[in-house]
């Protein structure tokens, strides 16, 4: 993000009411090689390709907020790659992570990685290091550190339907196994701010925390959750668009000051259940109206969203989760000028 965006995404996330209203968008390889023209393994596997494909969404889209900006991901491989999974490679497809063990006792035997030398983490940062001047010669900087949240690596490395079942019956090892990948996740997300100083910023991504009852998010998501976010950074940021409602009203014990959530609640309840005190970037449905509707049902949409909602504040009008695959410039561009028109 330029100076100028992250000082006012950094006054949004405080409570200071901007006119017209911002939006902003996660976006990441589900969208951005295909839409940039580009097969999906050559944008993971070329760094110019990479840097290509978000200059010029930057470029395209110079009145939004690309979230987190230039992110050097590789799908859901990153962190699970450095506990030793496979990472199986298409030359079209999104990558996938199989899992390490096949059951919570084998997952006893888990040791930390090390952030600075094992799997996909030192390419991460390679790639952030050799662009940095590309980047920052379009007035952008590296604003933050990312990570997958404990929930869903511990999902990859066990397997999902695996590692929900050993929270109900092995909780002793389940909170070993999160404590060790927490343990990970402060070292990884320490390690990508000591390399750039001028991340500002934690955004942390787990759907997993949408899976479980309030009674075991308190128990095994709150406590691993709140210690990757550090407090000194001026945004923690979580995406989590699985069901939000159990875990909501936890999310600023949490450290969480920035939400985007996906379309199983509106608007009105996630303000309702955060209390006001978490910014909301959210949540005209992904697939169903940005990718597959038309411009001007999208607009439409985009209306409807915000009448749902009398207060504005710590509110930056996006799509319920990330950008999804499809989203053609035409229905961001709608999008876009449509919260412009109507919070002018």
């Amino acid at each position: 993000m330029k100076d100028a965006d992250w000082e006012q995404l950094v006054a949004v996330v405080r409570g200071e009411a901007l006119r017209p209203l911002p939006t902003g968008f996660i976006i990441d390889s589900p969208w951005l090689p295909r839409w940039a023209g580009q097969r999906i393994f050559d944008y993971f596997a070329s760094e110019q390709r990479w840097l290509e494909a978000n200059l010029l969404a930057h470029r395209t889209f110079p009145d939004t907020w690309l979230l987190p900006g230039f992110w050097a991901e590789y799908g859901m491989c990153t962190e699970p790659s450095a506990f030793g999974s496979v990472g199986v490679w298409e030359p079209d497809e999104f990558p996938f992570a199989r899992p390490v063990f096949t059951t919570i006792e084998a997952a006893d035997r888990l040791e930390r990685p090390d952030v600075r030398r094992h799997g996909l983490l030192p390419f991460v940062i390679q790639r952030l290091a050799q662009q940095q001047a590309a980047i920052e010669r379009e007035g952008h900087r590296i604003r933050f550190a990312v990570a997958r949240g404990p929930l869903n690596v511990a999902s990859f490395l066990l397997g999902t339907t695996e590692f929900l079942t050993a929270l109900k019956t092995e909780p002793e090892r389940t909170h070993r196994l999160l404590g060790t990948i927490t343990d990970f996740l402060v070292d990884w997300i320490g390690y990508q701010r000591e390399r750039f100083p001028s991340i500002d910023g934690v955004l942390v991504l787990d759907d997993l925390m949408g899976f479980i009852s309030r009674k075991d998010f308190v128990a095994f998501g709150l406590p691993y959750l709140r210690r990757c976010f550090p407090d000194d950074v001026a945004v923690r940021f979580f995406h989590n668009d699985a069901p939000c409602k159990a875990c909501a009203p936890h999310l600023a014990e949490a450290g969480v000051n920035l939400l985007n959530f996906g379309v199983q609640h509106t608007l009105a309840e996630m303000r309702e259940w955060t209390s006001g005190a978490i910014t909301l970037l959210g949540n005209l449905p992904p697939r169903d109206v940005l990718a597959e509707a038309s411009p001007a049902a999208v607009a439409a949409g985009v209306r409807a969203l915000l009448d749902g909602v009398p207060d504005h504040t710590r509110l930056i009008p996006s799509c319920g989760g990330g950008m999804p695959p499809g989203v053609p410039t035409a229905n961001l561009r709608a999008f876009i000028d449509a919260v412009r028109d109507w919070s002018a």
